[in-house]
C-alpha cells in the first residue's frame, strides 16, 4: 500500500504555478507503483486545492488516476477540507468498477474496499472523508467537534469490521485475518503543522451563524481514537510524521510553504500479509524546484559564497540591515532568480505589538 495525501492539485506557490511540479511528482508515484509492486494507493484528502478546481487540475487528476491503475494499482481517495465532497465524488459508482474508489460521503464510511493479501489474508480499507463537526455531530447525535465525530466514525468502522470479518480490528481486542486500514483527514493531537495548512478547528462554519472560536483543542483528535486499527493513513498535515507505530501522516508530496523547506517529501509504503501489517517504510519523492530560506544583511547575501547553494532554488530572503538598502529586491533577484518572498526585518527596530 502506498499512503499519500494532500496533493492540492491546482495550487500556486507565492503566485507561481505548480502544475508541472505536481505532474512530475505524480509520475514519480506511478514509477513507485511499478517498481515496488504497489497494489493499492491511498490519497487521504485534499486531492484538489479548492472546492472549484481549475480545468487543468481536473485533467491532471484524470490522467494520474488512469496512469496509477494502468501501472497495476487500485486507488482509494477521500475528500479533505479543501475539496468539494460532492464534486470529487461525482461518478464514484462508475469509478469503482475501474479500480478507483472515492469515499466522500458519511454514509459510505462503513463500506470498505477489500483486497486479498499474501498468506491467505486480506485488507479492508475504510475511508473517512473530512467531517464537518457541526453537520456530522447533528447527523450522528454526538458533540459537534472533531474528536467526537471522529470517535463515532471509528466506532462505526469497528462495528462493521466485527460483523463483516468475524472480529474487530486487531490489537488488544484480537481479531481475524483481515487488516483494518482507516483513512482520515484531520489534525491529530501532537502533530507538527506548517504554514500551508488551512486551520480545520479554529472557527465554526459560516452556516452556523456564529463566528465564536472553539475552545481549547476541540479541533485536535487524540491518536488513541485509532486504537485497535491496524493502520491509520492520515492526511491534512504537510510534514511526513509518525504519530504512533500504526498512525502516520504521509505529508504532502510537494512543499507548499517555506516552512516546509526542511521536509523530505514522500509517503509511506505499508506491507501486509496474512491480514496483518508487517512493515512500514518511507518512500521519497523529489520534484519541482527546491526551497531556500535565507536571512542576513544584503551585502553578505549578495557576495557570500556560502549562499551559492540557494541560487537555483525558490527563495525566501529576510534582509536585516538597520536601514532599508536601496533597490534591495531587484539586487537580490539578480543573484537569486527564484526569489519569491522578500521580507524586511531591520536589526534594532522597535518591537511592535
Amino acid at each position: 500500500i502506498l499512503h499519500t495525501s494532500d496533493w492540492h492539485l491546482g495550487r500556486s506557490f507565492h503566485g507561481t504555478g505548480m502544475l508541472q511540479a505536481q505532474r512530475e511528482v505524480l509520475d514519480q508515484m506511478v514509477d513507485t507503483v511499478r517498481a515496488r509492486g504497489v497494489d493499492l494507493v491511498l490519497v487521504a484528502g485534499d486531492v484538489y486545492d479548492r472546492a472549484l478546481p481549475a480545468a487543468d487540475a481536473v485533467e491532471l487528476l484524470d490522467t494520474a488516476l488512469a496512469d496509477l491503475v494502468s501501472a497495476g494499482a487500485r486507488v482509494v481517495l477521500t475528500s479533505g477540507n479543501h475539496d468539494s465532497a460532492i464534486r470529487l465524488g461525482f461518478g464514484g459508482h462508475l469509478l469503482d468498477a475501474a479500480g478507483v474508489h472515492v469515499r466522500t460521503r458519511m454514509d459510505g464510511i462503513s463500506t470498505p474496499v477489500v483486497l486479498p493479501d499474501r498468506d491467505g489474508g486480506s485488507v479492508a480499507v475504510y475511508g473517512i472523508p473530512y467531517l464537518e463537526p457541526r453537520h456530522a455531530g447533528q447527523v450522528w447525535d454526538v458533540e459537534p467537534h472533531h474528536p467526537a465525530v471522529t470517535a463515532e466514525a471509528v466506532r462505526r468502522i469497528r462495528q462493521d469490521a466485527a460483523e463483516r470479518f468475524g472480529g474487530p480490528a486487531k490489537g488488544a481486542a484480537g481479531g481475524g485475518d483481515t487488516a483494518i486500514v482507516v483513512m482520515a483527514h484531520l489534525f491529530a493531537a501532537g502533530g507538527a503543522g506548517s504554514d500551508s495548512e488551512r486551520d480545520i478547528g479554529a472557527e465554526r462554519p459560516a452556516e452556523s451563524g456564529s463566528g465564536d472560536l472553539l475552545v481549547g483543542t476541540l479541533g485536535q483528535v487524540p491518536v488513541t481514537a485509532f486504537e485497535g486499527v491496524d493502520y491509520a493513513a492520515l492526511g491534512h498535515l504537510h510534514g511526513r510524521q509518525r504519530m504512533a507505530e500504526t498512525v502516520r501522516y504521509s505529508g504532502s508530496p510537494l512543499a507548499y510553504s517555506f516552512s516546509e523547506a526542511g521536509h523530505t517529501k514522500g509517503g509511506w509504503l505499508v506491507r501486509t500479509a496474512g491480514g496483518r501489517v508487517t512493515e512500514v517504510e518511507s518512500v521519497d519523492f523529489s520534484a519541482g524546484r527546491k526551497l531556500a530560506v535565507l536571512r542576513g544583511r544584503i551585502d553578505d547575501l549578495l557576495e557570500g559564497p556560502e549562499h551559492a547553494w540557494a541560487e537555483d532554488r525558490w527563495c525566501q530572503i529576510t534582509v536585516t540591515d538597520p536601514v532599508r538598502p536601496p533597490q534591495a529586491y531587484r539586487r537580490l533577484k539578480e543573484r537569486f532568480d527564484g526569489l519569491l518572498n522578500f521580507v524586511l526585518d531591520p536589526e534594532g527596530a522597535p518591537a511592535t505589538a
